[in-house]
């Protein structure tokens, strides 16, 4: 019997497959103009955690050029921004190489967005379940607000997911995503500015102040 993991992962590979295909013109064209405003490389690695926490290398256009501040470190991300670098993020054109990530494995089409590594000791226990499946390119949070949502219901959505996920779900989620990315629906904040850094959960951060009130 087909187990429905199995099946998940046939639907990946025909998924990926397809669209790297599907979207070949497009990702050719991408990267021609991105080295044509911004250089070598075209690509942009970065490592995030994957099922279990277990980091990946997981791959994007780049959108920014490497600039320095009279520091020596890197200018604030809106600094560095390209127009077109501004443009694929608003049209997720950016994230077309992630389906590489789904076709080797480290993604699948549908699951919790992977975010950074840097994030995994700040989680709550319950948020941490987020990593019980493998990262997805979309997601149930994706399609309810993506970054116009806070952290804590950005983790709501997702641990729902884990929880409730199926085949049909999966489905009903990137019909939902690509109805969003075509009309532009919740996908950024009303400014388009980008989710800010995750500092730790407030629930988690008031049961630790509570303990140590306890433990005085």
């Amino acid at each position: 019997m087909v187990s429905e993991y199995m099946i998940k992962r046939c639907l990946d590979i025909l998924g990926s497959l397809s669209a790297l295909i599907i979207f070949s013109p497009i990702m050719a064209f991408i990267s021609w103009k991105v080295f044509k405003t911004m250089g070598s490389p075209v690509l942009f690695c970065q490592t995030r955690p994957g099922r279990d926490g277990k980091p990946f290398d997981m791959i994007k256009f780049r959108s920014m050029k490497d600039a320095n501040g009279a520091d020596g470190q890197p200018l604030p991300d809106a600094e560095r921004m390209t127009s077109f670098g501004s443009f694929i993020r608003r049209m997720s054109l950016d994230e077309l190489p992630e389906f590489y990530n789904v076709l080797k494995g480290d993604m699948s089409l549908v699951g919790p967005r992977p975010l950074l590594m840097q994030y995994l000791p700040l989680y709550s226990k319950e948020q941490s379940r987020r990593h019980n499946v493998k990262p997805g390119i979309t997601g149930w949070a994706q399609v309810n607000g993506r970054n116009a949502i806070s952290w804590d219901e950005k983790f709501k959505f997702d641990i729902w997911y884990v929880d409730n996920r199926s085949l049909w779900m999966d489905i009903k989620i990137l019909f939902i995503t690509v109805k969003k990315v075509i009309f532009r629906e919740g996908i950024n904040a009303d400014d388009n500015a980008p989710m800010p850094f995750f500092t730790g959960s407030c629930e988690e951060l008031n049961h630790k102040d509570m303990k140590i009130q306890r433990d005085k």
